[in-house]
C-alpha cells in the first residue's frame, strides 16, 4: 500500500552563515527549524538518496555541487532487500544536518520513485536551501578549507554570532552511526568479523555476493576476546576523526600482531594506520564525489572511485612494513596501504560501487579468494 503525503510548500528567505562570517542566502520551503554543522560539498551529479542516507556525512551541512539534484525523486523508502537492508539507500535514516541546492525542480519522473526530494527531506525534518550560489560556495570551501556553519530561516539577526556552532570532529561521531548489538547474516563457510563503524548497506551487500558469512559488530565490540569465531576482520568505513576510535585502534593492535587477515575501507584504512603507529590528519576539504582518479604506483593505472571522507593517512609517517599502493591523482594522497608481512590491505575509497563507478568492486573477492 502507498502512503499518501500531502505538503504545504511555504518559500521562506534561507541563509547559510559560515564561521567566518561569509553569508549565502536562499530559498527554504516549509521546514524552518535553524541547524548547523560542518559545511562540505560532494561533486556527485546524481544519487542523492544515497549520499544523503550515508553515515559518513553525519553532523554535515552537505552542499551538492551539481546544479539540478531533484528530477527523478526518492525511491520506494519502505522496499527491502532479502537481507532486509533498505534496497535503495544506505542506512535506515538520512545522517545529513542540512541540504544546500542550486536548482530546484518541484517535478520528477521516475518508474521508482515515491515521493519529491523536498517531500523526503520534509518527512526528517531536515532543513534545505535552493537557489543558493553552490558554486561560489564550494570555489570558499575549496580556498578556505571546510569550514563551520549555521542555517538560520526568515530574517537575518542583526548581530551575527558563529561561535555557538559545535565543531562536529571534536565528537565521536561514530557511536552515533554504529549498530548496538552483534547482527549475523549466514551465507557461507567463510566468517567475516564486520567492525561496524558506519557501515553502508552496499557494501554488506558487495561482501555477501562473495559466498561470505557476516558477523557485524558495534565499532567497541572486543572482537578479539574469543567470544566470536572468524577467519577474516572487516573494518568499514565511517564519519569523524579517526583518533577519536581509541577502543578499537586497541583491539586492532592485537589483531595485528597476531596477523589477522583484514581488510578496511576509508576510515578502516585510517584505524589501521593508526593500529600501526602511523599518523592521520584532516585534508583541506575532503573528497566527496563518484570520480576521484586513483594511480597504482607500481604499474601506473588508474581507476576512478567513490569516495567520501574528510581525513586521509599520512604516507610520510608509515612504518617500514606498510607499502602505500595508490595515490589520488588530484593531491597525491593516500588511497591504498598494503602490509609486507602480514594479509592486511585498505583503501581509501570506495569499492562497493554504489553509487557507480565500479572499476574497483573486484576488491572484495579478490580479498576473499585470497583466504
Amino acid at each position: 500500500m502507498l502512503s499518501v503525503f500531502i505538503f504545504l510548500y511555504v518559500s521562506m528567505d534561507a541563509h547559510l552563515i559560515l564561521s567566518d562570517g561569509s553569508i549565502y542566502s536562499g530559498t527554504s520551503f516549509w521546514y524552518d527549524w535553524p541547524t548547523d554543522g560542518e559545511v562540505v560539498f560532494t561533486t556527485g551529479m546524481v544519487w542523492y538518496p544515497e549520499t544523503l542516507t550515508d553515515p559518513s556525512f553525519v553532523w554535515q551541512i552537505v552542499c551538492l555541487t551539481y546544479p539540478i539534484q531533484w528530477n527523478y525523486g526518492v525511491p520506494r523508502v519502505d522496499e527491502v532487500d532479502d537481507r532486509w537492508l533498505k534496497k535503495w539507500f544506505e542506512s535506515d535514516t538520512i545522517h545529513v544536518k542540512a541540504v544546500l541546492v542550486n536548482t530546484y525542480s518541484p517535478g520528477y519522473n521516475h518508474c521508482d520513485a515515491e515521493m519529491s526530494l523536498g517531500e523526503y527531506l520534509q518527512v526528517h525534518k531536515i532543513p534545505w536551501i535552493t537557489w543558493i550560489d553552490t558554486r561560489a560556495l564550494t570555489k570558499k570551501l575549496r580556498e578556505e578549507w571546510s569550514m563551520l556553519g549555521k542555517i538560520v530561516v526568515w530574517d537575518l539577526p542583526k548581530h551575527i554570532d558563529t561561535n555557538d556552532v559545535q565543531d562536529p570532529n571534536n565528537h565521536h561521531l561514530v557511536h552515533r552511526v554504529s549498530c548496538n548489538e552483534v547482527v549475523s547474516y549466514w551465507n557461507w563457510e567463510k566468517r567475516i568479523c564486520v567492525v561496524d563503524l558506519g557501515i553502508k548497506n552496499n557494501i554488506i551487500r558487495s561482501l555477501l555476493q562473495c559466498n561470505t558469512t557476516l558477523i557485524r559488530v558495534p565499532h567497541d565490540y572486543p572482537f578479539m576476546d574469543g567470544s566470536i569465531e572468524f577467519d577474516w576482520l572487516f573494518l568499514s568505513n565511517g564519519p569523524g576523526d579517526p583518533t577519536k576510535n581509541t577502543t578499537a585502534i586497541q583491539h586492532l593492535d592485537i589483531a595485528l600482531n597476531k596477523k589477522i587477515p583484514i581488510f578496511g575501507i576509508c576510515l578502516g584504512n585510517q584505524l589501521l594506520a593508526l593500529a600501526a603507529w602511523a599518523k592521520t590528519y584532516k585534508l583541506r576539504y575532503g573528497h566527496r564525489g563518484k570520480n576521484q582518479p586513483c594511480k597504482d604506483i607500481h604499474t601506473g593505472s588508474c581507476v576512478i572511485t567513490s569516495q567520501n571522507h574528510g581525513y586521509a593517512v599520512d604516507n610520510e609517517t608509515l612504518p617500514e612494513n606498510i607499502q602505500p599502493w595508490f595515490i589520488n591523482i588530484n593531491d597525491g594522497t593516500n588511497e591504498w596501504m598494503q602490509f609486507i608481512d602480514t594479509p592486511v590491505r585498505s583503501v581509501q575509497f570506495h569499492p562497493e560501487s554504489a553509487p557507480w563507478p565500479n572499476d574497483s568492486v573486484y576488491l572484495f573477492q579478490e580479498f576473499v579468494d585470497s583466504l
